[in-house]
């Protein structure tokens, strides 16, 4: 039987189809096997499934503004607060003092080392000059100024007496800057009469204080403390008028505050309540003048410090009457105390003169036994 010639020809195609099925099945497999990390057919398929598409996003468009979530506001973590001491803060006189010595700043091994440059701040004072009006007290702070190591209030603070209700704070604001082993001072003369001024002192620190006394005769202290007064105020009373209730009698006039203070051994009294004898330090008002090297270095050795200060320091003054002072490193310059100093003391009646040392003498020899030492004021 002889085929149709269309018949043939779609056999022959059915043929070549067939053979391009199996040439695709065949590539399928091949590569399906041959795909890196591929664990078969199923998990090419997973891949195929789960594999991000580029276009996606491009179809994704954005929300109005007023549909997008709102995201919480950015905030800076915040900074631990530092608590800068006062004498280290900007603009106070220790601040500039530390930084013209500091240097400018520097970075690395240098800026570890210029940080362990110790501060200057203003602390409490360690020692007190509680006394006595026109004993000396000024010119002791100025001598003792001196050294090195001494930083000392310029002016009277009268905290213990006038301001102790404006706190320590208060008082500590009035103290220069110093170094830690530099001795703080300050000088009120008044806290020596003041009732309330040694159990005030003895809180501020414990009672380890350091107090110093300049004492002078007290007739004499008492005549140069009615000399300032009358400088002042000119229609004062004669000085013997103010001293005795009855001059012919020669009752003397204890309330007068110029007597009153000289009776130094009854303000002792009260402070020794609260102080032990070995923390005062008595400065004899006279010896500051005539020889004031010597009552400088009782003072230095008192109060710790090296001694430093001698009598290549001072120069007497003979117009005033007063030594004059120089630091060594003023290059010989000198330093005379203010005018107020070395004042001209009225002429006063021998018998109101006898009459005052006589009243005194008993004061003054108990003073002399509690503080071991003669004066010679008698």
């Amino acid at each position: 039987m002889t085929p149709r010639p269309g018949s043939l020809c779609s056999q022959t195609t059915r043929r070549k189809l067939l053979a391009m099925f199996l040439a695709l099945v065949l590539g399928t497999s091949i590569v399906l096997y041959a795909y890196p990390g591929a664990g078969g057919p199923a998990a090419y398929a997973a891949y195929l499934y789960t594999r991000p598409r580029p276009t996606e996003s491009r179809r994704k468009k954005p929300l109005p503004q007023h549909q997008q979530p709102q995201q919480p506001p950015r905030t800076e973590p915040r900074r631990p607060s530092v608590e800068i001491p006062a004498a280290s803060r900007p603009g106070t006189q220790s601040s500039v003092i530390a930084a013209s010595r500091a240097g400018p700043a520097r970075s690395g091994e240098d800026a570890d080392t210029e940080s362990e440059i110790p501060a200057e701040r203003r602390r409490l004072p360690q020692a007190i000059i509680i006394g006595v009006k026109k004993g000396g007290t000024r010119a002791l702070l100025e001598f003792l100024r001196l050294h090195p190591d001494v930083r000392a209030a310029g002016s009277e603070p009268h905290f213990f007496d006038r301001n102790y209700q404006r706190g320590y704070d208060w008082y500590r604001s009035l103290m220069p800057p110093s170094l830690k082993g530099q001795l703080t001072m300050e000088k009120t003369p008044s806290y020596f009469v003041t009732r309330e001024a040694p159990a005030r002192i003895r809180a501020m620190a414990d009672g380890n204080t350091k107090l110093l006394v300049v004492v002078r005769d007290p007739v004499t202290r008492a005549i140069s403390d009615y000399t300032q007064t009358q400088s002042k105020r000119p229609g004062l009373p004669a000085f013997e008028e103010l001293s005795f209730r009855n001059v012919s009698a020669g009752i003397v006039e204890t309330h007068w505050n110029a007597l009153r203070i000289g009776m130094y051994a009854e303000h002792l009294q009260r402070w020794l309540r609260y102080f032990s004898r070995k923390q005062f330090l008595f400065v004899s008002g006279e010896r500051l003048v005539t020889d004031p090297a010597v009552e400088v270095s009782h003072a230095q050795r008192f109060l710790g410090l090296r001694p430093l200060i001698s009598e290549e320091n001072f120069y007497f003054n003979t117009t005033k009457g007063f030594p004059c002072f120089k630091k060594a490193e003023s290059q010989g310059q000198l330093h005379c105390l203010g005018k107020s100093k070395g004042r001209q003391h009225p002429n006063i009646q021998p018998e109101a003169l006898a009459r005052l040392q006589e009243f005194f003498q008993p004061f003054n020899r108990k003073f002399y036994q509690m503080v071991g030492h003669d004066f010679g004021w008698d």
